[in-house]
């Protein structure tokens, strides 16, 4: 019971609404409710063209989350997040730090993929971000990447360009907020990988201290 106290705790802390009928139901079923409320979601246009919304993948009781910004074509095959060619270079270079997937929880501020991998709309990202604050609120986590720079304006309200926001420690409630470039950004400049991988390893520090 006191684990679901400390979870309505931390929605309210966030500014999250909640009904008494979440309040007697145990963290299981409060994901599952969730879930299903992404599932049947049509706050926005983007349901109509989707194959499968994209809810969320790992952990979830994760000391470290990752945040993107929206799926992509493989990613609304699947309805998985990261799975495409920049998940699995984000994979290799999560490997290579020393952080296993497994432990650690991945979502987008949208979990549904805009027509033709197009930009969010601030539209859609507003009426989206509710579901990834609960998520958060569930899991938790000590630390959050954000990947790029939508999920990076969402949780840091920084509207800077991402070359002067990447690496810096910023909050969300009580969380820490750590920006990076988003994998299909390293795809295509490679030469950002090292900067990438020195910003996992400062990740892996907070988290582990």
């Amino acid at each position: 019971m006191k684990k679901i106290i400390d979870i309505l705790k931390f929605y309210q802390d966030i500014g999250v609404e909640y009904t008494k009928k979440i309040n007697l139901q145990d963290k299981e079923d409060i994901w599952k409710n969730l879930e299903n409320e992404v599932v049947n979601c049509k706050k926005c246009s983007l349901f109509k063209e989707r194959t499968n919304p994209v809810f969320g993948a790992g952990n979830k009781d994760a000391r470290l989350m990752f945040v993107g910004e929206a799926p992509g074509r493989d990613e609304d095959k699947q309805g998985v997040p990261f799975v495409g060619r920049a998940g699995r270079l984000l994979n290799e270079l999560l490997k290579d730090v020393g952080i296993d997937r497994k432990e650690i929880y991945i979502a987008n501020c949208l979990k549904c993929r805009p027509p033709n991998n197009r930009d969010p709309l601030s539209s859609e990202l507003k009426m989206c971000f509710g579901y990834l604050k609960r998520q958060i609120a569930l899991i938790k986590p000590k630390v959050i990447v954000t990947l790029g720079r939508y999920s990076t304006y969402e949780l840091t309200d920084e509207k800077a360009a991402m070359g002067q926001l990447i690496g810096r420690v910023f909050e969300f409630g009580n969380i820490k907020v750590v920006p990076i470039y988003h994998p299909a950004y390293l795809l295509r400049n490679p030469k950002a990988i090292d900067i990438f991988t020195r910003h996992l390893k400062k990740v892996k520090r907070l988290v582990e201290e």
